[in-house]
């Protein structure tokens, strides 16, 4: 079993969904660049009970990239950023900024990923700034 940690978590600006990053710890110690067998780097959707305030979950979806870590939802609610902060050591996961779509259901469907060149150091925080 690969060990798991959980990221930053956000409620939508409805009140009606919460979202949390799921990490894996990389295989091998701190600094590591391989993928522990079994993990998951994904974000979790939960729906929230309006009557009860019980979350369910309703979706995980990769996110795409090791270690994810921060992430933003824009303030329409419509599109969420996440960052993946390590970069695989073969050149075949790169760093990134994933961003997916969030529907009037509160699941999400992947739009895009940004890479992030970092060689072997991390990109640790990202977000969503509201400009003009």
């Amino acid at each position: 079993m690969a060990p798991q940690g959980a990221g930053a978590i956000h409620v939508h600006p409805d009140g009606g969904f919460v979202y949390v990053t799921n990490r894996t710890f990389p295989a091998s110690g701190p600094g590591a660049r391989v993928v522990a067998p079994g993990g998951e780097n994904s974000v979790a959707v939960f729906a929230i009970d309006q009557t009860t305030g019980e979350p369910d979950r309703i979706q995980n979806i990769d996110g795409r990239g090791i270690q994810l870590r921060t992430f933003g939802i824009d303030p329409s609610g419509r599109m969420l950023a996440v960052a993946s902060i390590l970069s695989a050591a073969d050149g075949t996961l790169p760093a990134g900024i994933t961003v997916l779509r969030i529907g009037a259901d509160g699941r999400l469907t992947f739009a895009r990923k940004y890479d992030v060149e970092v060689g072997d150091k991390q990109q640790f925080w990202s977000g969503m700034v509201t400009l003009g």
